[in-house]
């Protein structure tokens, strides 16, 4: 099962009075093999626009724009709120990726919370096409103060090309919100991973001539070594035959 991979998504809508929407989404991703190890994603919405981001990795919050990143700014100096995030991907993952452990499957999660009147429809579709096997939701169950929460399960065979998005219809949204389920990355990452590649091209080039300037270099101590050596032995040759001779005219002296 090393290759199955779970996610688990946690939505709260909130509908303001000037009628934009805001929406928190939760994302635990983990391997089937070691649902244990979740990576724990929280994101801030404001009219379909990411605002903030925690990534438990990173261990602070990221912001996107002069607003989010302002929240951000604020937030990252609240030791406590940063704990709280890191605290919340117990309450929110562990209690779900159990579940959507499935053998041979990949199962995606929608939870959605805080919707009021109750009437909502959660659906899955693959490439804008709805999915009509694997999908199962619970019943509406009350958040007991006056709100409503829906649990909605996917349960699919990962293939190349999948574009899997949860759809969610609701009379508080002026239009369906649709949220696209896969590992696509965020501009943000694509430049995290952009500076990290040419960061790790700038070192390997950085490794080659520091060791071609390596071999050089030893190349050229040994060969200064080798006329060192060989300057000494010719030394060596020259006293040799100087002594030799002052010992054959001290020998001819003394006859």
């Amino acid at each position: 099962m090393s290759g199955t991979w779970g996610r688990v998504c946690v939505l709260l809508l909130l509908q303001a009075t000037d009628g934009y929407l805001n929406v928190f989404k939760v994302r635990c991703k983990f391997n089937a093999s070691h649902p244990e190890v979740i990576h724990y994603i929280k994101s801030w919405f404001f009219n379909k626009a990411e605002l903030i981001r925690f990534d438990e990795r990173v261990g602070r919050f990221e912001g996107y724009g002069d607003v989010g990143r302002t929240f951000a700014e604020g937030w990252n100096k609240d030791l406590g709120k940063i704990q709280r995030a890191t605290l919340e991907k117990e309450l929110f993952c562990a209690s779900n990726t159990s579940e959507a452990v499935v053998k041979g499957l990949s199962m995606s999660v929608t939870l959605v919370y805080g919707f009021f009147p109750k009437h909502i429809s959660v659906s899955w579709t693959n490439n804008k096409i709805n999915i009509t096997t694997g999908v199962t939701s619970t019943d509406l169950l009350p958040d007991g103060d006056w709100y409503y929460q829906l649990h909605s399960h996917l349960e699919y065979q990962p293939r190349s090309g999948d574009q899997i998005s949860c759809v969610i219809e609701h009379i508080s949204l002026k239009e369906p919100l649709v949220l696209d389920w896969d590992d696509a990355l965020s501009d943000g990452d694509r430049n995290r991973i952009a500076i990290g590649a040419s960061g790790l091209v700038l070192g390997l080039l950085l490794f080659l001539a520091g060791f071609l300037f390596y071999k050089h270099k030893s190349r050229g101590l040994r060969l200064e070594l080798k006329k060192s050596v060989d300057l000494r032995v010719c030394l060596m040759r020259q006293e040799n035959a100087a002594e030799k001779i002052r010992r054959e005219m001290m020998s001819l002296s003394r006859e």
